[in-house]
């Protein structure tokens, strides 16, 4: 395609992403940089670039978006012990977000739950029962949550060798097991082994087939607010695990920095510490 054919060379698909983003940066101003790092981005209307609302639910079916097939939650689907099936099932929930994205798109509407960017799956490990979102785990085993896990991504995001048909979401990075009224405040301090053992190897493991995001946790580790914590994002994700997709904050979790953490003073210090330390975009 000749570059000429559109209005600016991000818009085109000829091009290699990482031109089209270089080419995208260069042109925006940084006030309309710091309006794309909502989940409400509004979009840059001078540049043709629309609006998009970056949050929809799919946990087990497409959420509050009308009608849509509702399978069972996570924790059921994981006793089939059946990485296949479970791979037929998200390609299935992925069949109806697109077909509802398509339907708001000719309606002109980009409202929340109406994108392609689902925050699922839930892969945190369920070691208390009394943990109260447990039933959205795929349970207590490390090994058999990274597999399952796995393949919904996979079922999500599709096989094309370029484009995504959803994109799925690894959340709570990391050690995200309770207790539910404590998330905003917690401080946790897995053992070194248990950490590597039990909470990191499912994130790793849908690192390796390419999860397009992963969501920051509530809660701190080891002193560090999970959204805000160098070694979480910059050592271990992407460091480590070479992920080059983007973070996003579990909701008002960088606001948690300043009001719960105690580890900033002002909302701009918490934003400032999310950016440094690999946080891409708040929710």
């Amino acid at each position: 395609m000749a570059t000429h054919r559109f209005r600016f060379p991000f818009l085109n698909p000829a091009l290699s992403w990482e031109d089209r983003i270089a080419d995208l940066q260069q042109r925006l101003t940084w006030q309309e940089k710091c309006r794309l790092l909502r989940h409400e981005s509004p979009g840059v209307p001078r540049l043709g670039v629309p609006a998009y609302n970056w949050w929809n639910e799919a946990l087990h079916g497409v959420a509050r978006a009308g009608r849509a097939t509702v399978f069972p939650q996570a924790i059921h689907l994981a006793s089939m012990w059946d990485p296949a099936f479970t791979e037929v099932i998200a390609g299935m929930i992925s069949d109806e977000a697109r077909a509802k994205h398509h339907v708001a798109l000719r309606r002109r509407s980009r409202q929340q739950y109406q994108g392609l960017t689902f925050w699922t799956p839930n892969i945190n490990i369920f070691r208390d029962p009394r943990w109260g979102r447990g039933q959205e785990t795929w349970g207590e085993d490390p090994f058999l949550t990274g597999e399952l896990g796995a393949s919904f991504v996979r079922g999500l995001q599709g096989n094309h060798p370029r484009y995504l048909k959803t994109a799925a979401c690894a959340k709570h990075f990391a050690v995200h097991s309770g207790p539910e009224s404590l998330r905003h405040e917690f401080n946790v301090r897995p053992t070194a082994r248990d950490l590597r053992e039990t909470y990191l190897p499912a994130f790793r493991r849908l690192c390796e087939v390419g999860v397009e995001s992963v969501m920051g946790a509530y809660n701190a580790v080891y002193g560090e607010p999970c959204c805000g914590s160098p070694r979480l994002l910059g050592d271990i994700l992407r460091g480590e695990w070479g992920f080059r997709g983007h973070v996003v904050s579990d909701c008002w979790a960088i606001r948690d920095f300043h009001t719960r953490h105690k580890v900033t003073d002002s909302p701009e210090a918490s934003a400032a510490l999310a950016l440094r330390s690999g946080c891409d975009l708040n929710c």
